[in-house]
Order: C-alpha cells, then sequence, then structure tokens
C-alpha cells in the first residue's frame, strides 16, 4: 500500500513537472474566476435587495435569502473537501461551477421569494464546492514552497469582490434590472468552465479501497446546520433563551458528539479527527476561527460606524469598505511572494496578527468626534493586518499533510473560518444591541417616542432593535418620520422636531460606543489569534509533491549535518 501510494504521488508529480508554467498560470485564472463568482455572489446581491424585496413582496423572507446560501455554502465544504481527495479535483470544480452557474440562472428568473431562497441554496452548494476545491487546487499544481504566491492572490479576490461587488450591483440594479446581479455569473462562469476542462490536469489519486463516509457527512451536516441556525436566529428572530434556540443548539450538540463517535469508527471519515494530533492544524484551526470573527466585526460594523456616528455618505455601505479591501488585498498578494520566496510563514503570522490586533484596539478608541482621515488610516492598518494572515494558514496546513489529505485539510481551514464567521456576526450583533439597551433604557419614556405615538399609533419603537434604529437615523425611515413630523398638528410639530434631532444625537452617540465596544471585543479575540500564533509550529516549506513533510524535513536536517546533499533528486517545480 506505501509503495502504490509513493508510486502514484511520484507519478503525479512527474506529470505536473511536465506541464508548462503558462499552462499552470492559465489553470490558476480559470480557478480565480471560479472562485470570484463565489466571492462576488456574498456582496454583489446586498445591494440589489430592496429592489428585489418589493418586486418579489417578500419583505418578512429577506434574511433566508442570504442564510440559504451561508447554510449551503458551509455544510457542503469539508464534504467535497474529502470526495475531492477520493476522486480528484477538476471534475469537482467542473461540477461545483456548473451547479453555481444553474442557481444563477434559476434566481435571474425567480418569481418569487421562495424560489429565489431555494435556487440562492443551490448556488450555495455550488460555492461551497469552488471554495473546497480552488485552495486545494493550488495543492495539486504547485509544490509548497510555490503555493503562497497564489494563496496571496485568491486572498486577494475575495479583497477585490468585497470592493466591487456592492457597487457592481448597484450599477446593474439601477440601470439594468436586479436580475442581472445572477445573469452576470453566466459568462464568467462559462469562461472559467472553459479554461479548467481544457487545461487543468486530471490528478488521479489511488483510490482504490476508499469509502464515502455517508453516516458521518450527514451527522456533521445537521450539526452545522442547527448549529448555524441557533446562531443566525439567536437574537435577532428568537431569543437565545427560547426553546427553539435551545433545540438548535442541543441538536447540533447531540449531532456533533454523533458525528465523532462515527468518525473514530469509519475507515475513510469525512473530517479525520486525527487530523487535530497535528499541532499546525490544529492551532491553525483556532486562529482562523477567531480572525474569522474579528475580520467579520469589522466589515460590518465599520460602515455602520461610518454612516451613523460620522455621518459618511456613500453609495452604499461596500464603499466605504474600500480603504480596508485594498489594504487587505495589497498585504496578501505581497504576503503570499514573500512566504514563496523565503520558505518561511511563522514570523510573518505573529507578525500579522499582532498588526490586526492593534489595528482593531485602535478602531475601538474611535468616538463622534473622529475624523474621517483617522477612520481611513485605521481602516488600511485593520486590512493590512488581516490581509498579512489571509494566505499563510491555508498555506501552512497544507505543508503540515501529504498530498492525500489535501482536500480535507483545506476544506477544514474554508469551515472554521465561515463558522467564524457566523459566530462573529452572531456574537458582535448581541454585544451591540445589548451595549444600545444599557445605554437608552426605556425607550416608552422618550419625549420624541411619547409625541409621535401620540399623534400615530402605529408607530413602535419599544424595544432596542439596531436595525430600525438605523432606518430612524438613514434612509426612507428617516424620511418617512420626517414626513410624520410635517404632518403633524402645528401646536405639537416644534415640540416633536427639537425632540426628534435630539433622539437622532443621542442614537448617535449611543450606536457610536456600542460599536467600539464591539470593536474593542474583536480586538481581544484577535491578540487571543496573536498569543495562539507563537504555538504555530514552523516546517520548512517543501519542494515537491513525492515526498511528505517528514521526510523533506529529515532531508534537510540530514543535509545540515552533513550526512547527505540538500537534495536528493532535482527539484521537479523549477
Amino acid at each position: 500500500m506505501f509503495l502504490r501510494k509513493l508510486v502514484t504521488g511520484r507519478e503525479n508529480s512527474l506529470m505536473l513537472a511536465n506541464i508548462p508554467k503558462s499552462q499552470k498560470i492559465l489553470v490558476m485564472i480559470g480557478v480565480m474566476l471560479a472562485l470570484l463568482l463565489a466571492a462576488l455572489d456574498q456582496t454583489i446581491v446586498a445591494t440589489a435587495m430592496p429592489r428585489i424585496v418589493r418586486e418579489l413582496n417578500g419583505l418578512e423572507h429577506l434574511s433566508w435569502v442570504f442564510t440559504a446560501y451561508l447554510l449551503a455554502s458551509t455544510v457542503i465544504v469539508p464534504i467535497y473537501g474529502k470526495l475531492s481527495d477520493i476522486y480528484g479535483r477538476k471534475y469537482f470544480i467542473l461540477g461545483a461551477i456548473l451547479v453555481f452557474v444553474i442557481g444563477s440562472i434559476l434566481s435571474g428568473f425567480s418569481q418569487n421569494m421562495t424560489q429565489l431562497i431555494l435556487f440562492r441554496a443551490l448556488q450555495g452548494l455550488g460555492g461551497g464546492a469552488i471554495f473546497a476545491n480552488a485552495f486545494a487546487t493550488i495543492g495539486d499544481l504547485f509544490a509548497p514552497a510555490e503555493r503562497g504566491r497564489w494563496q496571496g492572490l485568491f486572498g486577494g479576490v475575495f479583497g477585490l469582490a468585497s470592493v466591487i461587488g456592492p457597487g457592481l450591483g448597484g450599477f446593474l440594479t439601477d440601470h439594468v434590472s436586479w436580475r442581472w446581479n445572477f445573469f452576470i455569473n453566466i459568462p464568467i462562469g462559462i469562461l472559467a468552465v472553459l479554461v479548467i476542462g481544457f487545461l487543468m490536469p486530471k490528478i488521479v489519486p489511488d483510490n482504490k479501497h476508499r469509502s464515502v463516509d455517508y453516516f458521518g457527512s450527514l451527522f456533521l451536516t445537521v450539526g452545522l446546520i442547527t448549529l448555524l441556525l441557533g446562531l443566525v436566529w439567536g437574537g435577532s428572530q428568537y431569543a437565545f433563551s427560547s426553546i427553539q434556540i435551545i433545540g438548535l443548539f442541543l441538536t447540533s450538540l447531540i449531532s456533533l458528539i454523533i458525528f465523532g463517535i462515527v468518525e473514530t469508527k469509519v475507515k475513510e471519515p469525512v473530517l479525520p479527527l486525527d487530523l487535530f494530533k497535528n499541532p499546525i492544524f490544529s492551532v491553525s484551526m483556532l486562529i482562523t476561527f477567531l480572525t474569522g470573527i474579528g475580520m467579520f466585526g469589522a466589515i460590518l460594523y465599520v460602515p455602520l460606524f461610518a454612516q451613523l456616528v460620522l455621518g459618511i455618505s456613500a453609495t452604499n455601505s461596500g464603499t466605504i469598505l474600500t480603504p480596508l479591501m485594498l489594504g487587505l488585498v495589497g498585504a496578501s498578494i505581497v504576503t503570499g511572494q514573500i512566504v514563496s520566496r523565503i520558505g518561511k510563514y511563522k514570523w510573518l503570522a505573529v507578525l500579522g496578527l499582532g498588526f490586526a490586533t492593534i489595528a482593531t484596539y485602535l478602531l475601538s478608541q474611535m468616538t463622534v468626534q473622529t475624523a474621517q482621515n483617522e477612520l481611513l488610516i485605521k481602516m488600511i492598518l485593520t486590512g493590512v493586518g488581516l490581509g498579512t494572515t489571509f494566505p499563510i494558514f491555508t498555506l501552512a496546513v497544507q505543508n503540515a499533510f501529504d498530498h492525500s489529505k489535501l482536500g480535507v485539510a483545506t476544506a477544514s481551514t474554508q469551515l472554521f473560518r465561515s463558522i467564524g464567521a457566523t459566530v462573529g456576526t452572531a456574537v458582535l450583533g448581541g454585544v451591540l444591541n445589548t451595549g444600545l439597551a444599557a445605554k437608552f433604557g426605556d425607550l416608552s419614556a422618550d419625549p420624541f417616542v411619547q409625541l409621535i405615538s401620540k399623534a400615530n399609533p402605529s408607530f413602535s419603537l419599544n424595544k432596542i432593535d439596531a436595525n430600525k434604529l438605523q432606518a430612524i437615523l438613514t434612509g426612507p425611515g428617516r424620511a418617512q418620520i420626517q414626513i410624520q413630523l410635517a404632518n403633524l398638528p402645528a401646536d405639537i410639530r416644534p415640540q416633536a422636531i427639537v425632540a426628534f434631532n435630539e433622539f437622532v444625537n443621542k442614537t448617535k452617540i449611543a450606536f457610536g460606543t456600542s460599536i467600539t465596544e464591539v470593536f474593542f471585543i474583536a480586538s481581544i479575540l484577535m491578540g487571543a489569534a496573536f498569543l495562539a500564533s507563537f504555538f504555530l509550529k514552523e516546517i520548512p516549506l517543501r519542494k515537491t509533491h513525492a515526498e511528505s513533510p517528514l521526510q523533506e524535513a529529515g532531508k534537510e536536517l540530514a543535509a545540515e549535518e552533513g550526512n547527505l546533499p540538500a537534495q536528493s533528486e532535482p527539484s521537479l517545480f523549477k
């Protein structure tokens, strides 16, 4: 068995060595197009949602348009990662692009919100499979020592999608139709399929005697879906103490426990628990989870602070994030190049996480008097810190295992980052609402609320809710209240306008201090990731696919001691 694996790995390495560099680059461009599809879809649709809701009459189902994609794309990642290890990456990534494009076409033709939600879930299945296989494809085509520059570029794709997505979505919605937010995926997807289909080599793994862990996949899926639903609904749809949320978390716990038991019994587990015995893997998963929370804390709440507290206008909140994302993209690309050149990654991880911790803490020190230029600098610093870490941990994990575990190890990194983002959204959102509630007290006693409620009995603001308060400060919600104020009886109108202005000022201050509390908690979590990075073990980046990490590390150690040449065979990746 060992000999067959060694021969198969060597055959794959020799085949890859004979592929022209230009062909590899074209394949990577195709994979990056596929990755751009999935990443862009997370940002481009948000701008179009008000128009979609108005046309399809489905405001009460709005959150499910995003939740369906999130659930499907997250739970499918580890399953596809394992399957691609067994059967190879090429046809899975081609199938993923086709599923995504079909989901996009159907979403564009949706006639009601139920159809849109179902087709968004189909998109999510394709998007999750793209995420699972895109980064692993780098590992198929390049040795670890060469992967850094590509990991950095792939990280830059996410930043690029965040920068151009909202603006592109707004343009298409205003000048063509919201449906083109989905139809635009068709030409990009076709181009990616053509490039990958014709140019990407088929890496044939030794899949004899390997099987699919159906039971493990089932319990992992149930555990992740119920966990994510509990996090998404908790504090918004239902209280965290409600029977619905407790039931979801309990179901998740039981399912994941059963999943853990199954994984210890089956021959080919979908997510081998022995991966966690590798200290590089376990530390990387912890850091990825924590930075996922911290990153989304910045991405979600920087635009909110800029618009609600500082009064910075933007066509949409995404354009406010442009400096942060440009810092992230630039740092991710540069870090990838540095890692590939020097073959070391630990000190860059420590430096990047330390930088991100300081930058996030600086965000927590902002006030209503903060200047726009100051916010700009802090966003760039945050982006640089996060971008430095982006390519490192996927690369470290891939380098820590042999090629047979490449897919599942890479998919695990995406899984923990997605779960961290979901946890961050739920927990930090709860922190924001709790902070607002503490600062406002009983809203029914506020003079503005009393006056407008007396004149308009349908007006309700008896519960602290960040979304409702945000609507009062900006957009159509504020315009609606101003119309109501203008229609008040003349004897109470001046008093109501004064009360409203005082309420707006009080809300800005409350939002400012509450959001900076969110940044402070995010900085603590980033600090925990920074401390964890000191425990990240570093092994030299391998220069070939053919050897295991221990084999190559042993050769380098022996070479240092003068027992054998530094390279016992020619490098296959020059």
